[in-house]
């Protein structure tokens, strides 16, 4: 028996090294000769990129004003309602004026008894000069003059003070410094309210036009600042911004720049730059949350596909290319951001060279590859060069 199974056993391995041998002499299953990878390549070339820089920012309002009284008194009527949207000048709050009334009144009289008394001292000036030296003496005259000068004074200050009477009636109708939206009032009719107290009254808030101020890194500021002064970055003659809002929605206006920021936080390292936004209906609202996408100048470089490349352990950024000899050849890019869905390289490829953007799955450096243009479209997919995109 256990000579039997011996050489059974001994049979079976023949036959699997025989099948070695021929797997060895004519290749894969079948005679097939599976050749070079057919692999999906794009011609690079050098472009005129956009250098965008992304920065995190916060809405603020054009201008924003805490409404509070410069007169007290008793609160007769509220003449807004709470989002209305207001002109400059429009009433909002009305104060009872009696007191305001009585004192403009008193005003008057003084103004009246003032010009008056002002005709007298005309009168009685007019005649000690006339009748100087033949029944007036000099101290006479000096004092009817002195009288009339006195007489004017007072006339000027009755009119003053009948201005400032009619200064204060005017304010107790507040009204709205500035164009926007009222919020809820603080006070209701009956409330006692004093001038210039600690409390607004209501708050308004203009919107449109509307700030957005965006934080930037001082690191990053000064590496853009050093490429600009290199040429590596053509500048353009003027900032602009736009916004990706909450709900990654892209806000529709474009933003010009106010001012680049004099000073840098001291605890987050971060210079504050503003924007300003036409904002007519309202979809930005202060305090609200953005990035802002600002365009600096454009770079010359290469467009490497994001889905041709990776990062290796030490985070470096690898594609393969076609080498002369028809070989897949990997190479390390240094890349200066991105655009759209494309990194952004200036350094580790050369004008003309054949990235391969499809086919990476199986692809191994030094393997034989076959190219075929290919194509990239916005949505990231491949398609072979001379095949049209289908149609819906």
């Amino acid at each position: 028996m256990k000579v039997g199974v011996w050489k059974m056993l001994g049979a079976v391995l023949a036959l699997t090294g025989s099948a070695t041998i021929a797997n060895a002499q004519f290749g894969p299953p079948g005679g097939m000769d599976m050749g070079p990878l057919e692999v999906g390549v794009v011609e690079m070339t050098l472009q005129e990129i956009p250098r965008i820089v992304t920065s995190p920012g916060s809405a603020v309002a054009f201008q924003e004003v805490e409404v509070r009284p410069r007169v007290g008194g008793v609160i007769e009527e509220v003449l807004y309602t709470p989002d209305q949207v207001l002109e400059v000048g429009d009433p909002l709050f009305r104060i009872d004026d009696s007191s305001y009334v009585a004192a403009e009144a008193a005003a008057c009289s003084d103004v009246a008894t003032a010009e008056a008394n002002l005709i007298l001292a005309q009168a009685a000036s007019d005649r000690a000069e006339r009748l100087s030296g033949s029944g007036y003496t000099e101290a006479e005259v000096e004092s009817a003059r002195a009288t009339l000068a006195e007489a004017k004074a007072t006339l000027d200050s009755t009119k003053a003070a009948l201005e400032y009477a009619q200064t204060e009636l005017s304010w107790t109708t507040i009204k709205s410094p500035i164009a926007g939206r009222a919020d809820v009032s603080t006070v209701s009719v009956g409330d006692l309210v004093t001038a210039g107290q600690s409390d607004e009254l209501t708050t308004i808030v203009q919107s449109d036009p509307i700030y957005v101020d965006m934080m930037e890194a001082s690191a990053r500021i000064l590496s853009v600042r050093k490429a600009i002064t290199e040429g590596v970055i053509k500048q353009n003659d003027s900032l602009q911004a736009t916004l990706v809002l909450e709900n990654e929605e892209v806000f529709h206006g474009v933003g010009q720049l106010v001012t680049a920021g004099n000073t840098a936080s001291t605890t987050t390292g971060t210079v504050t730059i503003r924007f300003k936004f036409d904002n007519p209906d309202h979809v930005i609202i202060p305090g609200m949350f953005v990035r802002g996408q600002v365009t600096i100048g454009t770079v010359e470089a290469f467009l490497v596909p994001q889905r041709a490349a990776t990062r290796d352990n030490s985070g470096k950024l690898t594609a393969y290319v076609v080498s002369d000899d028809g070989k897949a050849k990997q190479i390390t890019l240094e890349d200066d951001g991105s655009y759209d869905n494309s990194w952004i390289v200036r350094s580790g490829l050369s004008e003309g060279d054949q990235l391969i953007v499809d086919g990476l799955s199986s692809l191994r450096s030094g393997q034989d590859v076959k190219p075929v243009a290919a194509t990239i479209d916005e949505d990231g997919i491949t398609r072979d060069a001379e095949t049209p995109a289908a149609e819906d």
